[in-house]
Order: C-alpha cells, then sequence, then structure tokens
C-alpha cells in the first residue's frame, strides 16, 4: 500500500484521557456503572451570566469573522487581567485569542522552534508538549517532576539542561498531572540562566492558576528582565467550567503575537465571536461562583487525598493546586498502565495511568476530583475492595 502520510505524523501523540473516556463509556453502554475520574473537566456548570453574555451576543449579531487576534474589547479585557494578577504590563497588541488554550502551545512552538533545537519540558506533564516539540522535528528534553520534590522542578537537574541549543523552556504551575506548584526559587533558577539569552522563550502555562489552595500564584513573567521572554498562557476553561467553549488567550511580545496572528489566520481564521463576548463578561463579570468552584474543589481534594492514604499500597501527597492528585502506586508491583485498565475493569473507577503523562509517570496515577463528593467516596471504596485482589 502505498504510504500517504507525512513522517512528521510518527511523532505526533494524543491525549490518553479521550481514549480512557471512550472504554469507560464502552462499558456504561454494557449497562456497568462507572465513575469518572479521568477527565480533567470540572463537573460544574458555566456560570449563568457568562452563558447569559454569549445567548445576548448571538442575538446581538456577533456570528461573523472577527479579527483573528481576537475582539478588541477582549484583548483589552485580558491585558487588564494579566496586569493585575501577575502584576505587569500588557498591552492588548500583545494579547492572541485562540479557540482553546491548546492552539498556544502549537503555534509558539511553530513559530519558534526548528528541527534540532531542544525544548525543556515537565515530565511527567501535559501530554501535548512533549508530542508537539517532536513533531516538529525538536528534541524533547524532559525535566523530571519528582515526589520527593513536591512534583515541583529539581533547580540544578533544570539548570544543567539548559543549553547552546535549547530554544524553549516550557513550564506548567499548577501542574497537571502532579498538582505540583513551582516555587519563586525554581522561576528565579531558568531566569537566571536564560536572562541574559535572547535565543530562549519561557512558554508558561497558566491555565490553573485560579485554582491553587494554599499560597498565591507565581509567574516567571513578573521577574526582572523575563516579561518579554515569556509566553504567557492561561484560558477560560478550567476557571470558569468552559471546557467546551474552547477559549484561550497568551500575552506575548508584539512581534511574536504578530506571527501568531498569522498561524491563526492560516488555521483557524478567528475564534467564535460570541464566545469571546463571553470571555469578556468573565473577566469582568462577578467572580464568585468561580471562587465557590475553587473552595468546592478543595473539599473534595481532603476526602480523595484521605481517601487514597487509606488505600493499603497507595501513598497520596496533598497538591496545592489544579484538581488531579498524582498517588504513588509503586507498591502494587504492576506497571501503571495494567493498574490503571484493572481499576477500571474491575472497580468501575476511570483513572489514567501516570505514562499517560510522560515516563516520569511510571509507578503512579492521575485522579481528577473534579467529581461529586458523593462520587469520589464511591470511588475511594471500590479501588480499595478491588486492589485487595491484587
Amino acid at each position: 500500500m502505498t504510504k500517504i502520510f507525512a513522517k512528521r505524523m510518527d511523532g505526533l501523540g494524543t491525549e490518553t484521557a479521550f481514549e480512557v473516556l471512550a472504554k469507560a463509556k464502552a462499558l456504561e453502554k454494557q449497562g456497568r456503572n462507572i465513575v469518572h475520574l479521568e477527565i480533567g473537566e470540572p463537573d460544574f456548570d458555566t456560570p449563568s451570566n457568562i452563558k447569559e453574555a454569549a445567548i445576548k451576543a448571538m442575538k446581538g449579531g456577533y456570528t461573523h469573522y472577527v479579527p483573528a487576534a481576537g475582539i478588541p474589547e477582549l484583548r483589552m479585557a485580558i491585558a487588564e487581567y494579566f496586569s493585575k494578577s501577575r502584576g505587569i504590563n500588557v498591552d492588548p497588541d500583545e494579547v492572541v485569542v485562540t479557540p482553546g488554550a491548546k492552539p498556544i502551545i502549537f503555534f509558539s512552538i511553530l513559530a519558534c522552534v526548528e528541527p534540532g533545537d531542544e525544548v525543556l519540558y515537565p515530565n511527567p506533564g501535559f501530554p501535548i508538549y512533549e508530542s508537539m516539540i517532536s513533531f516538529v522535528g525538536a528534541k524533547p528534553v524532559p525535566m523530571p517532576l519528582k515526589e520527593e520534590n513536591d512534583f515541583a522542578i529539581d533547580n540544578d537537574d533544570t539548570a544543567s539542561k539548559i543549553s547552546n541549543k535549547t530554544k524553549m523552556i516550557i513550564l506548567n504551575s499548577p501542574g497537571n498531572p502532579t498538582g505540583g506548584v513551582l516555587s519563586k526559587g525554581n522561576l528565579e533558577v531558568i531566569a537566571d540562566r536564560i536572562k541574559r539569552r535572547d535565543d530562549i522563550l519561557v512558554l508558561t502555562d497558566e491555565v490553573y492558576s485560579q485554582i491553587i489552595y494554599e499560597g498565591k500564584h507565581l509567574t516567571i513573567a513578573s521577574l526582572q528582565d523575563m516579561k518579554d521572554k515569556t509566553i504567557l498562557m492561561d484560558g477560560f476553561s478550567k476557571t470558569y467550567a468552559m471546557t467546551g467553549w474552547r477559549l484561550g488567550y497568551a500575552a506575548m511580545r508584539k512581534d511574536l503575537a504578530q506571527k501568531v496572528t498569522q498561524l491563526m489566520i492560516n488555521s483557524n481564521s478567528c475564534t467564535s465571536a460570541f464566545t469571546q463576548m463571553a470571555g469578556i463578561e468573565a473577566l469582568r463579570g462577578p467572580q464568585n461562583e468561580a471562587k465557590r468552584f475553587v473552595e468546592e474543589f478543595k473539599k473534595r481534594r481532603e476526602v480523595m487525598v484521605n481517601g487514597l492514604n487509606n488505600i493499603k499500597g497507595m501513598m497520596c501527597k496533598k497538591p496545592r493546586g489544579a484538581f488531579y492528585v498524582f498517588p504513588n502506586v509503586k507498591n502494587f508491583g504492576m506497571d501503571s498502565k495494567k493498574l490503571a485498565d484493572f481499576i477500571l475493569q474491575e472497580a468501575g473507577v476511570a483513572v489514567l495511568s501516570g505514562t499517560s503523562f510522560g515516563s516520569y509517570g511510571e509507578g503512579y496515577l492521575r485522579l481528577s476530583f473534579a467529581n461529586s463528593v458523593e462520587n469520589i467516596r464511591k470511588a475511594m471504596e471500590r479501588i480499595s475492595e478491588s486492589t485487595k485482589k491484587l
């Protein structure tokens, strides 16, 4: 058979969460009751004021093309939000709006990284980082996130890996899948190593910046001389329970924003107009619902962490941010994927293998506590009973 696929497709990965979701849905069709802890999606509904803003916008004619970089009023609202929340001065011309935050990862790497370049990224980490680095022919260089470091980067290891070939460093704090948070010291080590180099950028993924339980969110963009070296990425999906709306954004230096806008024109034309109007309301409207979400996540975190630590063979650290736990399951003597499959089939609980997020995730599972307390308790009981068979 004639080969039709480009070689670059060989290096393109996927998100295992959606594969496990499909398996879980198939079991549900067979009549099984499944508790879903695999998908990183808030179970809350989008706040009503945001939905009403979208409806109003649709009725008001926001159903056509808009500027590729985003509606000016939303870019202004994002610039104001970044300026206030990160303590940096952001201009609307430095902001690009995309259909979800993933395109920022895609476009930033496409625009800045050449074949043969090296890109540092967190491992275990969001799988799209490594996937996109490989897709453009660059070399993924992992920054291991280890349990003994509370799933933060190791400063000495990271500093040693920044080389003349390094073109980009990807950060994610609070992090998926571990819930780990980077310290000021972590950020300063990277900043000190690269602030005198004009050939390295930092892509900092901060989509969980408002879902943090202890301390305040920190960004490398706020450190001296780092704003123009940073692509500051955020989105609406997690904070406002807007995963299906597909609305993300980033701030970056103006020349790069123009390049990313070119990629938007060549791929998506623009982000949905009425969705962007809903984004304005999300940022400028009442924040009480978003704050309530975080308080509820915090309660669920306690239930899940305590539940996992009461299961023989599991050890779970309390995450400081996001809505995931990353328990150590090495005592079971099984590789993570087999254990995750076992828990799905035997316990009826959908979880993810740590290796879904990179090789350094072996020996761990990822569970999302973006589900009700009732379902979390049910899942803990089922996992406890099923793993007694191992």
